[in-house]
C-alpha cells in the first residue's frame, strides 16, 4: 500500500518532531505500508492509494489553511501523542465540520491505525483519476435552483465540470451521413426520425472523444429548433452502451448524482421527472422520455413528449426494488429513499416512460425538494449512498 503524506508544522517545531514521525510510522512498514513525503500540495494526491494529512504539531491550524484550496474531502488527519499534534488535528477537524466537510482524525495504537489505513484505501479507490464531465450549452431556463459551485464539485468529487458551446453540436452533427444502425431498423417508427436522433448521438459522441469527457448534460430542448430532433436516443445509447454517461436539459446536480451511480455503485441510473404524487398511498409516478436501454425489460420508440417531434423512448421497466435519489445544488443535501416499482405505464399526457413507485416519505419531496428530476436506479442501495455522501460533508434530509 502506497501512502502519501502532506505535513504541516508550526515553524516553533524543529528536527525532534521529524523524527518522532519516522518512528510512529515504522511498525507499518513492515506490513507492506511505504510512506512519501509530499511537500508540493498539487502532487499530493499522485500515485498512491492513500492521502494522509500529517499534523506534526500545535499551531499547525494556519498551516492547514494555506493548503486548503488544494486538498479535497475526504480529509484524513494523521496525529501521534505529542507536541500537541491531537488538539491541532481536533481543531482542524472542528473546522472541517463547521463548513459542512467530512473527514477523520487518525489516531491510536498500531493495531487501530493499521486497520483504518487499510479501510480508507479500500474507499479512496473508488474514485481513483479525476474525471470530465461536460456542460453543453448551460442548463435549461426552467432549471433555476441548479447552478453549482465548479470548485467545489472538483474538491469533493474529482470531477472537472468542462463549459462546452452547444453549437458545436449542431457542427458535428452536419457532417454525419452514417447508416442508420440494424438494431434500431423495424421498430414501427419513423426510420428517418430515427437517423437524425443516431446521428445526434454521432455528434454528441465527437465530443466526448475530442473533450475525453466521462459524462456530459446537454441543454437538449435548444435542439428542437435548432436540428428539429431530440437528445433522447443518443443519452439512452450513451447510459447503456458507453463507459460516458449522458443527462437532460443541461442538469448538473442530476448529472453528478448520475455520475455517483455509475462510478461507484456500477449501475445505469433513469434521470425521471416526478410526474404525481399520492402520499396517501405512498406512491408516485416517475416519468421522461429518455432511460438507460439496458434498463429496460423491452422498449418501444415514440415521439417526444413536450415537442411531439424526434425520437422518445417508451421503455417498460421491472417490477421490484429500486433506490430513488438526488443530490442539492449546493451539494449539501442529499434525498434518498427505497422503493418499488409496481407498474409501468403508458399515458398520453405524460413524458414517455412511466413507472408508478410504492415509496414510503413521500412529503419529503412536497416539504423540501432538491430539484425536478430524481435519479432510479435497481435494488436497495440507501445506506450505500448516504455513507457515501455523508462522507462528503453532504446531510442525508
Amino acid at each position: 500500500m502506497k501512502i502519501n503524506i502532506y505535513p504541516i508544522l508550526s515553524s516553533l517545531h524543529n528536527q525532534r518532531v521529524y523524527d518522532e514521525i519516522n518512528q510512529m510510522l515504522d511498525p507499518f512498514k513492515a506490513q507492506g505500508i511505504s510512506f512519501k513525503y509530499v511537500e508540493d500540495v498539487s502532487k499530493f494526491y499522485d500515485d498512491c492509494d492513500l492521502s494522509l494529512i500529517l499534523v506534526q504539531s500545535g499551531g499547525s491550524e494556519n498551516l492547514f489553511l494555506k493548503a486548503f484550496g488544494q486538498l479535497k474531502a475526504p480529509y484524513y488527519l494523521l496525529t501521534y501523542g505529542a507536541n500537541n499534534s491531537l488538539a491541532a488535528s481536533l481543531e482542524i477537524m472542528a473546522f472541517l465540520i463547521k463548513h459542512g466537510l467530512k473527514g477523520e482524525v487518525l489516531h491510536g495504537d498500531n493495531e487501530y491505525l493499521l486497520s483504518r489505513f487499510k479501510a480508507l484505501a479500500k474507499k479512496e479507490s473508488q474514485i481513483d483519476c479525476q474525471y470530465r464531465l461536460g456542460v453543453i450549452g448551460k442548463p435549461s431556463d426552467w432549471l433555476i435552483s441548479s447552478d453549482v459551485d465548479y470548485e467545489k464539485v472538483k474538491r469533493l468529487l474529482n470531477v472537472e465540470l468542462l463549459d462546452l458551446p452547444i453549437e458545436e453540436v449542431a457542427l458535428n452533427y452536419a457532417s454525419k451521413n452514417d447508416e442508420l444502425p440494424i438494431e434500431y431498423k423495424n421498430k414501427n417508427f419513423n426510420e428517418e426520425e430515427l437517423l437524425k436522433a443516431y446521428h445526434l448521438y454521432q455528434a454528441l459522441d465527437d465530443m466526448v472523444k475530442k473533450y475525453h469527457l466521462n459524462g456530459l448534460t446537454i441543454r437538449c430542448f435548444d435542439l428542437l429548433g435548432s436540428l428539429k430532433t431530440t437528445a433522447c436516443l443518443a443519452l439512452a445509447i450513451f447510459n447503456s452502451k458507453t463507459d460516458c454517461l449522458g443527462t437532460c436539459e443541461g442538469d448538473i446536480p442530476s448529472m453528478l448524482s448520475m455520475f455517483v451511480a455509475k462510478y461507484i455503485l456500477k449501475l445505469p441510473s433513469f434521470q425521471a421527472n416526478p410526474s404525481r404524487i399520492n402520499v396517501s398511498t405512498d406512491t408516485i409516478v416517475l416519468a421522461h422520455c429518455t432511460l438507460p436501454l439496458s434498463m429496460c425489460e423491452s422498449y418501444v420508440f415514440d415521439t417526444h413528449f413536450e415537442s411531439g417531434i424526434g425520437v422518445g423512448i417508451h421503455g417498460e421497466l421491472k417490477e421490484g426494488p429500486i433506490t430513488i435519489f438526488r443530490i442539492n445544488s449546493n451539494m449539501t443535501e442529499l434525498f434518498v429513499e427505497e422503493g418499488e416499482i409496481e407498474k409501468d405505464l403508458y399515458e398520453k399526457h405524460l413524458c414517455r416512460t412511466q413507472i408508478v413507485v410504492k415509496m414510503k416519505n413521500l412529503e419529503k419531496l412536497l416539504t423540501h425538494p432538491l430539484g425536478n428530476h430524481e435519479i432510479v436506479i435497481y435494488g436497495h442501495h440507501a445506506q450505500e449512498l448516504k455513507s457515501y455522501f455523508e462522507k462528503l460533508g453532504l446531510k442525508t434530509i
